[in-house]
């Protein structure tokens, strides 16, 4: 078997997935809304496959090859890291996600979660 085209299969398959995941699919962006800043964070899993053979020519030259590759990638919203000041929560989300549209559904109710949260902690200081 060609071990060149085989390689030149799976390094094109690694480029793709490269690209299609780095460090910012897993921790992403901060949003800031006014005091406070929102960090999604990720779980990013990916599968790949490669394979190819020889096959005999006809004419009786070198053998010719046939492969492919392929690959996939699921990227999963598990928690928001909320920071306010030199205040910082993780606020994981439980199986209720099972999708992009419902993290993004669910923006202003964890906007409320975490302001209530930070008003809290703001509270208890003034109290002491």
């Amino acid at each position: 078997m060609s071990e060149t085209n085989l390689q030149g299969i799976m390094n094109v398959t690694m480029e793709k997935l490269r690209a299609m995941v780095d460090a910012d699919t897993i921790i992403g962006t901060p949003l800031t809304i006014g005091k406070i800043t929102l960090i999604p964070v990720s779980k990013v899993s990916f599968g790949m496959a490669t394979g190819g053979s020889d096959f005999a020519n006809k004419n009786g030259s070198a053998p010719l090859f046939g492969g492919g590759g392929g690959a996939g990638v699921t990227v999963n919203p598990v928690a928001f890291i909320a920071i306010n000041g030199e205040n910082v929560h993780m606020m994981p989300i439980y199986n209720e996600l099972d999708t992009v549209d419902k993290a993004i559904n669910m923006a202003p109710e964890l906007i409320d979660k975490v302001k209530s949260l930070f008003t809290k902690g703001e509270k208890n200081k003034t109290e002491e």
